[in-house]
């Protein structure tokens, strides 16, 4: 169920748009910001709550890859795998997030504290290789810089 908080910033939104199946991606973000991931049951909910099919709306969360449908760590680590970033040292970065977190891409840590994937661009190939966790850009990364990076999460 959804609750009546997620209900009301999704209504918020909704004023936004001309049609409601417009607020889609809105309704995910929101839904996903309030339980950390999106449920099949919170995306049957969200169907019912919008008036779209949850095929419609499953198709939507399934497309774009910061909607997380299984459960994530407390800190998500996307790390940028472009074309700029592997120039730059993206293997050596990502061997050292590998071995500091003890996972491979698409894992969570046993603690549950990190869950790292890929992404396909941030979009600051200027600061190559980069990576965004929960949200802030890390840039000019090195192997000697990750596990700085991370005690910040910590």
């Amino acid at each position: 169920m959804l609750t009546a908080e997620e209900i009301g910033e999704i209504e918020h939104e909704a004023k936004n748009y001309p049609v409601r199946s417009a607020v889609t991606i809105d309704a995910l973000q929101i839904v996903q910001r309030h339980r950390g991931w999106v449920s099949d049951e919170a995306i049957q909910d969200l169907a019912n709550h919008l008036g779209v099919s949850k095929a419609d709306l499953d198709s939507v969360a399934s497309f774009y890859n910061l909607i997380y449908r299984h459960r994530v760590g407390r800190h998500v680590i996307h790390l940028c795998d472009s074309v700029s970033c592997w120039v730059m040292g993206y293997r050596q970065v990502r061997e050292e997030l590998e071995k500091q977190l003890g996972i491979d891409f698409g894992g969570t840590t046993a603690d549950s504290r990190f869950t790292f994937l890929p992404v396909v661009c941030l979009g600051c190939c200027d600061h190559a290789p980069a990576m965004l966790i929960d949200g802030d850009l890390h840039t000019d990364l090195s192997p000697g810089s990750i596990a700085n990076t991370l005690e910040r999460y910590l």
